[in-house]
């Protein structure tokens, strides 16, 4: 019997037509016909639930699989309780039932002789009150007894008696030719799935719930009995087929797989445990799978289906690929995965996976194989799968030495992949009593202490510690020992963001020489203080980007970090994307936050402020989930300085406030800079230039740059507007000039456009304020980062209308006005209509002329009037050369002109109207 729950859930359509079943006059049967464990015997209570105590009378009877051979069994458990009835039939009707039922002895009856008795036993018990005959398990019925109840049910129509019986799908009976009406139960829908399972265990982690879809593949029962299996970390080598079963499910499928000869069964295995596709996919998951052969007998079992699109033998549902894996002997499985490896012999990963399987006591060989397995993984966005290698590495390792060095690898990794109780168990189980720390210990340690709590004192002096002790007397160990405790080292004085801390850091780097590796001095020079150390950086970068396919996720993440350092992240997004969902899945999902920092970043920067909302929340909801308060809070500082620019002071200071309050006492200076800058931006927004000016100071003083605090440079425009804007014109000049004596432009493309636009917002003659606002707008990457070439704009134009008149300020502000709309700045958008409107225009009307065009139009007009070829363009905005030359197609013809040479002309007298 197969009885699931009350609340039915996926089967509206099925529902209704039992109902239309049991609405419809006179007699009739039905089977329904369905796969072990989807629901059949529910729906059967469901009927019953229809019928009610009052109008049927309902009779209830299941096939026995063990008394499939006695005829009449299933007869006879029907009919029992109505037998009493048969005094009320002829004589001849009792012989035939006292003989069937062994009562007397004589000669079976035919099944005609038989069925016509049964009819009119049914009659007469139907007219007392209509009956309702259910029948599960049918598959299971004798074939006597489902030859008569098949005669029966075809005769039906006109009586008081409704029959309906259920019947597996994947195992064949007598009903399988009875002629009778059929209804199918197919399995749940994917979304009918979902809602069962969350009905019924509400509280799965993602990766249990995920699991549990697939391998149940709509099944309701495996559903509601595989969680109490996989949940809690039970998941176990899933790619094994490893998955636990209940008796319930295991004997689903486990009679008929045991009833296999030996060799089919063995067949079966090494598929089970390669992975074989199951269900209507088949093989369509990566990787060449094992090719099962010479198991004529299992398809005809109703084990194995054929895939149509490859024509290779697939498990016909998970459940008999996880039962095949259940049922066999370690043994077994060890002498099926030594043969999977030896079929793998080319594949790094497989190989590696079915030799670690075979294998019982320490082997060298097998350990290392694991290993170049393990970098694979992770290269490829598995570092959840090199966790468990490396940890199975070690445990294969045949001197200490080895053990030791893998462990440590896979707490390091575990760290990376957000699995920080794993890495501590990792690099205790390696601790021995009475001694030291290891350096593993240590960076293990580091990182719980700053992504839990973002605890950057404690973890420096702790790691510090390490690297000196390394620097004496760890000549013996790997270099990436070394390397791993700098550049978590390094990760602390970034978030640290304080110039003793960054003097230790150095210090200690400049001590080891050359053994410091070349990615870990670009990082120093990068994260500790841009405007002192950045110039070359954005080169360096990209000679380590050069040949990615040698980069681990966090290398890549880091450089990234030094790519944002000097603004050269445009050209490493695309990259970040395609990574990110690989990490955040299965791979470094630490890291994967990293990445999703940097994409929202780089968003931020290019004007695409929607996409970096949803990318900030997505970043939030990860770093919540794994308790990682750092990356948290960082998200939710880059969402409150989204929030400040937009003009949403409120929701802006709210974000502050609760970052404030959480980085200041920790000395998490990274945060507590971003806090200033949030408040400087939301001040700004309004028109508070005091309170922004104040909060700029707070980063660095006007005139220099504080040492090591990463927001000084990023500020610059902002302390020369509020300090302009306040009366402080000396304190603005000073600090634009200490800009281009500190050779920002020369660091990145967003510091020069910035600075030039500081030196024009302060120079005292005009011909100085319009070279450097010329310089301003030529720069190559200025529409890169439209928000600051608004705000340059808007200055320009307010200048020009005190010095030149309206006419000369109305193309700049309605090119203002215009960013800040598409960006969503509110307060920004308004300072530059009001601007608009003293220059002598309505600044609706001024913008009437460009509704034609998209945003995206009018950046591709306006890069192509500069002079930028289709192929420049494409590479500025993420697009092919063809979509270029499809935006343009469009663009001439609602600008009424006819070729490129003539687009400056009509973009200049759109702006003049």
């Amino acid at each position: 019997m197969e009885t699931l729950v009350s609340t039915m859930v996926g089967r509206d359509g099925v529902q209704r037509e039992l109902s239309a079943f049991m609405a419809a006059a006179g007699g009739r049967a039905l089977i329904l016909r369905g796969e072990s464990g989807v629901g059949k015997s529910a729906l059967l209570d469901h009927v019953a639930g229809l019928a009610g105590p009052e109008r049927q009378r309902v009779i209830r009877a299941a096939g026995v699989e063990a008394e499939t051979e006695l005829p009449f069994a299933g007869l006879h458990q029907l009919l029992y309780s109505l037998l009493p009835h048969s005094a009320g039939l002829d004589e001849g009707h009792r012989d035939v039932f006292d003989v069937v039922f062994g009562l007397r002895a004589g000669t079976a009856p035919s099944v005609m002789s038989l069925g016509i008795a049964v009819l009119d036993l049914l009659s007469l018990a139907a007219s007392e009150k209509p009956l309702l005959l259910l029948l599960d398990d049918g598959q299971w019925m004798d074939a006597s007894s489902a030859e008569v109840c098949g005669f029966v049910g075809r005769r039906l129509s006109g009586s008081s008696v409704k029959m309906l019986i259920a019947v597996r799908s994947d195992v064949g009976s007598r009903f399988d030719t009875a002629a009778l009406p059929e209804l199918p139960v197919a399995a749940l829908s994917e979304e009918a799935a979902g809602q069962l399972l969350d009905l019924r265990h509400p509280r799965l982690d993602a990766p249990t719930r995920r699991s549990v879809l697939e391998h149940a593949m709509g099944n309701p029962l495996a559903l509601l009995e595989l969680p109490a299996y996989l949940d809690g970390g039970h998941t176990g080598d899933l790619g094994f087929g490893n998955i636990p079963l209940s008796r319930r499910l295991q004997h689903v499928y486990g009679i008929r797989i045991e009833r296999l000869a030996a060799p089919v069964r063995e067949e079966l295995l090494r598929g089970a445990l390669d992975g074989v596709g199951a269900g209507p996919s088949g093989n369509r998951a990566p990787g060449a799978r094992y090719r099962m052969r010479e198991a004529d007998e299992a398809v005809a079992a109703g084990l194995l289906d054929t895939d149509p699109a490859t024509g290779d033998l697939v498990f016909r549902h998970p459940l008999v690929r996880a039962t095949v894996v259940q049922l066999a002997t370690p043994n077994q499985r060890r002498a099926a995965h030594a043969e999977l490896a030896r079929v793998h012999r080319d594949d790094v990963e497989r190989r590696a996976r079915h030799l670690a399987a075979s294998a019982v006591d320490p082997d060298e060989q097998v350990a290392a194989a694991l290993e170049a397995a393990a970098d694979s993984a992770t290269r490829r966005g598995g570092a959840v799968a090199a966790v468990a290698w490396l940890t199975r590495a070690a445990e294969l390792s045949e001197t200490p030495a080895d053990r030791s060095r893998r462990l440590g690898d896979a707490a390091f990794i575990a760290g990376h992949a957000a699995l920080l109780d794993q890495a501590r168990k990792l690099v205790r189980s390696d601790l021995l009593p009475g001694a030291s720390e290891s350096p593993a210990t240590v960076v293990t340690s580091a990182y719980v202490a700053l992504y839990e709590d973002g605890d950057v004192r404690s973890a420096h002096r702790h790691v510090a510690a390490a690297i000196e002790s390394l620097r004496e007397d760890g000549a013996h160990k790997p270099p990436e020992v070394l390397t791993r405790l700098v550049n978590v080292l390094l990760a602390i004085s970034q978030y640290a963001g304080d110039a003793a801390l960054w003097e230790r850091t150095e210090q200690l780097m400049d001590s080891l020489g050359d053994r410091v590796d070349t990615r870990s001095a670009i990082y120093r020079d990068a994260w500790s203080d841009v405007v002192r150390r950045g110039a070359g950086v954005h080169e360096r970068v990209e000679r380590a980007f050069a040949d990615g396919s040698e980069l681990e996720p966090w290398d890549v993440s880091r450089l990234s970090v030094a790519a944002y350092h000097v603004d050269t992240l445009r050209q490493y997004r695309p990259y970040l994307q395609r990574a990110v969902d690989r990490e955040v899945e299965t791979g470094a999902v630490a890291t994967g936050m990293t990445m999703l920092h940097l994409i929202m970043l780089d968003q931020l920067a290019a004007g695409e402020w929607d996409d970096a909302e949803r990318t900030g929340q997505r970043a939030l909801e990860l770093t919540t989930a794994h308790g990682h308060a750092l990356f948290a809070h960082q998200t939710r500082a880059y969402l409150g300085l989204l929030d400040a620019l937009r003009g949403q002071v409120e929701r802006a200071r709210e974000a502050q406030a609760v970052l404030d309050a959480w980085a200041r006492p920790r000395g998490v200076g990274f945060l507590t800079q971003i806090a200033d800058a949030i408040g400087t931006a939301a001040a700004l927004s309004e028109g508070d230039y005091e309170a922004a000016y104040l909060y700029a100071i707070g980063i660095t003083p006007p005139g220099s740059f504080e040492r090591c605090a990463h927001q000084a440079s990023r500020t610059l425009l902002d302390l020369v507007e509020a300090a302009a804007h306040t009366g402080r014109l000396e304190e603005a000049r000073r600090h634009a000039q200490a800009a281009c004596d500190a050779g920002l432009p020369e660091v990145s493309p967003r510091l020069a456009l910035i600075t030039y636009g500081a030196l024009a917002m302060t120079a005292a003659e005009e011909k100085e304020a319009e070279d450097m606002y010329a310089r301003a707008e030529a720069h190559p990457a200025a529409a890169g980062f439209p928000f600051e070439l608004a705000r340059i704009r808007l200055a320009h134009g307010v200048r020009l209308r005190h010095t030149q008149g309206p006419k000369a300020a109305r193309p700049v502000l309605v090119r203002a006005v215009e960013s800040f709309e598409r960006l969503g700045a509110a307060g920004w958008a308004g300072r530059a209509q009001a601007e608009l409107r003293a220059s002598g225009t309505p600044a609706r009307a001024s913008l009437s002329y460009l509704t034609a065009l998209t945003w995206q139009e009018r950046r591709i007009a306006e890069l192509a009037a500069s002079g930028l070829t289709n192929k420049e363009i494409g590479a500025r905005m993420h697009l092919s050369p063809r979509t270029v030359s499809s935006h343009l197609y469009r663009v001439f013809p609602k600008l009424g002109i006819t070729s490129r040479a003539a687009l400056r002309d009509a973009l200049g007298k759109a702006a003049d109207v």
